[in-house]
């Protein structure tokens, strides 16, 4: 499987365990060595980390393998169609915080902002990530905003320095996805992120996703960067909406009616629709032996289960 496993993710727990709920937590100004991130990040330079979900082919319809999701996500990434981002209303929408950093480019700049006096950072821009949906990373403990705020695809973050590593809380995130296969993320998601820096060439992303409402337990992904400093994210493009479903009558929105059962990646790669579906136990090694149980069943039909 593709997915992080049981064990790496409770040694990364362990590893970086706060005491607090992630929510509940304000970071502080610096403890410990505060070291030299900024310049220019490839993701794609040194990592192939579920290459074939991020880039080429990219994410299947159906596939929620390792995905630790509730039946509500699962529902949502059933009755989900790929034309959802061709409508009009969709084309311009940028990638969540939920997903961003762990999209196909992976490439992005990150500067320091000084205060002026003592020359203390007070904050880390993210440039470069995909519609534009660049990050502030505030370091000088300001208070977050309240709950009625506007929530944005970038969220609030705050962030601070604990023993070398940079610990960044992000909340008020907008509605979005964690896969770019219709499985969703709420308002009340929390992601919680640790960039650790390996000497001056190699950085480690590590980004915890906590979803109340369709997560049964926290998301843990993790991503390799390298320094490229002949890399360049400049200024992006604006999108241009057009037309893109020329027979789709006004208001109407393609999706497939709760209840369907998606068999397209399970029968494509011959998966039993059970492991296919995902949920927190798909991501464990021990679940292989669930899997060898369900594969001497006889498969069930599409029409069984509610067709494409």
């Amino acid at each position: 499987m593709r997915r992080t496993s049981g064990a790496f993710a409770v040694a990364l727990l362990i590893l970086f365990a706060a005491g607090t709920p992630a929510a509940a937590q304000t970071p502080t100004m610096a403890v410990g060595p505060v070291i030299d991130i900024v310049g220019m990040w490839s993701g794609q330079a040194a990592t192939n980390e579920e290459t074939p979900l991020r880039g080429d082919p990219g994410v299947e319809v159906g596939e929620f393998v390792g995905m630790p999701i509730n039946d509500s996500a699962r529902a949502h990434g059933n009755a989900w169609q790929p034309t959802w981002a061709s409508l009009p209303e969709w084309q311009n929408r940028p990638h969540p915080i939920t997903y961003s950093m762990r999209a196909p480019s992976g490439n992005f700049r990150m500067t320091a902002e000084f205060e002026p006096t003592y020359q203390n950072v007070i904050a880390y821009r993210v440039d470069g990530l995909f519609g534009r949906a660049d990050r502030v990373i505030y370091m000088d403990g300001r208070p977050r905003p309240s709950k009625y705020a506007e929530h944005k695809y970038q969220g609030f973050s705050l962030g601070s320095w604990e023993n070398g590593v940079l610990k960044v809380v992000t909340t008020h995130i907008k509605f979005g996805f964690i896969h770019r296969n219709g499985l969703p993320t709420s308002p009340w998601a929390v992601v919680t992120e640790y960039f650790v820096p390996h000497g001056s060439e190699l950085m480690s992303h590590f980004y915890v996703v906590e979803d109340p409402a369709y997560l049964t337990e926290p998301l843990i992904r993790t991503t390799t960067y390298k320094r490229n400093p002949l890399q360049n994210v400049g200024r992006s493009l604006p999108f241009e909406v057009v037309e893109e479903l020329a027979t789709l009558k006004r208001g109407e929105v393609p999706a497939y009616p709760f209840g369907t059962m998606r068999m397209d990646f399970s029968e494509m790669r011959g998966i039993p629709i059970e492991a296919a579906q995902g949920g927190a136990e798909t991501a464990l090694p021990e679940y292989q032996k669930r899997l060898q149980e369900l594969m001497k069943k006889p498969a069930a039909s599409s029409a069984a289960t509610g067709g494409r």
